[in-house]
């Protein structure tokens, strides 16, 4: 800051904005190959595995009646989707804790409530 100030090299400053945006470049490449493509079914469906999921927490379904659940559901979708849509919801259903619950949209009351009732 001294240099751009004091001896008005606006050139220094360039040189740092240059080296940082490559730097967060290089970063963001990493990152973003490190995490994949995204699945497509997951996306199409995103709002009915958010639904189905948030309401088998909020009603505090048991497993045996979430797995008819979410059958029943994926009868409306494609054939083609179905086992893969169940096997999605399957796996965030096991695979919730406290850290991912709130992207449901699920209260933690209710969080909690479901907890209980599924390990039993």
């Amino acid at each position: 800051m001294l240099g751009i100030y004091d001896l008005n090299r606006v050139d220094l400053l360039k040189d740092v904005f240059i080296w940082s945006y490559e730097r967060s470049a290089t970063r963001y490449a990493a990152i973003k190959q490190s995490l994949g493509e995204p699945d497509p079914l997951q996306v199409t469906y995103r709002d009915d595995i958010r639904y189905i999921i948030g309401e088998v927490v909020r009603k505090a379904i048991v497993q045996e009646e979430a797995v008819k659940m979410i059958a029943d559901y994926s009868g409306s979708l494609p054939k083609s989707d179905r086992s893969k849509f169940v096997e999605i919801v399957d796996t965030e259903l096991l695979s919730m804790h406290d850290g991912n619950f709130a992207r449901f949209q699920i209260k933690p009351s209710k969080y909690r409530k479901w907890k209980e009732i599924w390990k039993r």
